[in-house]
C-alpha cells in the first residue's frame, strides 16, 4: 500500500475515533485549511529577508506543526470528496507547463497572462 494512502487512514481512524466527520464538510474543511495557511503565513509576516531566513530556523517546530495541519486537513478534504489526488496534480502539472513555457518563464514571477 502506498505510504500516503497509510498516513490517509491513521487521519480517518483519528476523526472516525472522535465521531468528528459530522463536522468536517467540504465548506468547512476548506474553511480550516485557509485558517491553518494563515497560521503559517503568520510566522513571517512583517519579516524582511533576512528575518524570514532567521524565522525559518528558529520556528522550524512551529512551521512542521502548521504544515502537518495543512496536509492532515487537504488529505481528509480529497478522501472525503473521492478526489484523485495523484491524478488532480498531475494534471495540474500539465496545464501549469502549458501556460507557463520554460522558455517565456524561465526566471521570471510573471503571471502567464503577462509573459
Amino acid at each position: 500500500m502506498c505510504e500516503i494512502n497509510t498516513v490517509v487512514e491513521k487521519i480517518c481512524e483519528f476523526r472516525d475515533e472522535r465521531d468528528w466527520m459530522q463536522f468536517h464538510n467540504p465548506k468547512d474543511m476548506a474553511t480550516a485549511i485557509a485558517l491553518e495557511a494563515a497560521e503559517l503565513q503568520q510566522i513571517f509576516l512583517w519579516k524582511t529577508s533576512s528575518e524570514v531566513v532567521q524565522a525559518a530556523v528558529e520556528k522550524r517546530q512551529k512551521i512542521e506543526e502548521e504544515v502537518a495541519d495543512i496536509a492532515i486537513l487537504l488529505l481528509e478534504l480529497v478522501d472525503n470528496l473521492d478526489i484523485d489526488l495523484h491524478a488532480v496534480i498531475e494534471a495540474k502539472l500539465e496545464k501549469n507547463a502549458m501556460k507557463y513555457p520554460v522558455d517565456k518563464a524561465k526566471g521570471r514571477h510573471a503571471k502567464y497572462t503577462d509573459l
